[in-house]
């Protein structure tokens, strides 16, 4: 049996917005990888190569969370959904913040945020569908990564990074 219209666009909805804030992420990220090499990096600063790969499977996580959320959901409004679409604004503002704007502090402060909505998203998540919860994990681990990446970055290279 199929699913009625409105579901299936409510799902083409939702990966689409996640589709479209890595777009903007991307644009913000175009010269990401010749910024990031200019930076004093940690020894544990992973290569530039590896944020995209990354990346991709992190979103594709992110879409089918938001996918069976909307499944379990069907309200777009739902607190659980604008959680979901506000951890997707910080993360495409964060490329832009960072990367083109070179903002360590605005930076960092954008990923706290993040994550704060993340583990929010996650908690409200696990009572209705906890494998989207599961799904959130690395994403939470990653971005968490990426906040001590910028506050070491931000404080070795303060030439660079406002």
């Amino acid at each position: 049996m199929s699913q009625p219209v409105s579901i299936k666009l409510g799902y083409l909805f939702l990966v689409v917005l996640t589709l479209a804030t890595a777009i903007v992420g991307s644009l913000g990220s175009i010269n990401a990888a010749t910024f990031y090499t200019l930076l004093r990096q940690p020894s544990w600063a992973p290569p530039p190569g590896i944020f995209g790969p990354v990346w991709t499977i992190l979103y594709t996580m992110m879409a089918i969370v938001a996918c069976r959320l909307w499944q379990r959901l069907r309200d777009f409004k739902h607190p659980i959904l604008r959680a979901y679409y506000l951890q997707l604004f910080l993360n495409g503002a964060w490329s832009w913040i960072f990367f083109n704007w070179h903002l360590g502090s605005l930076g960092l402060a954008t990923i706290a945020l993040l994550v704060a909505v993340l583990i929010q998203l996650m908690i409200a998540a696990f009572r209705i569908d906890p494998v989207s919860t599961a799904l959130l994990g690395p994403y939470v681990l990653w971005v968490s990564f990426a906040g001590c990446l910028n506050l070491s970055l931000w404080l070795a290279n303060p030439q660079l990074l406002a």
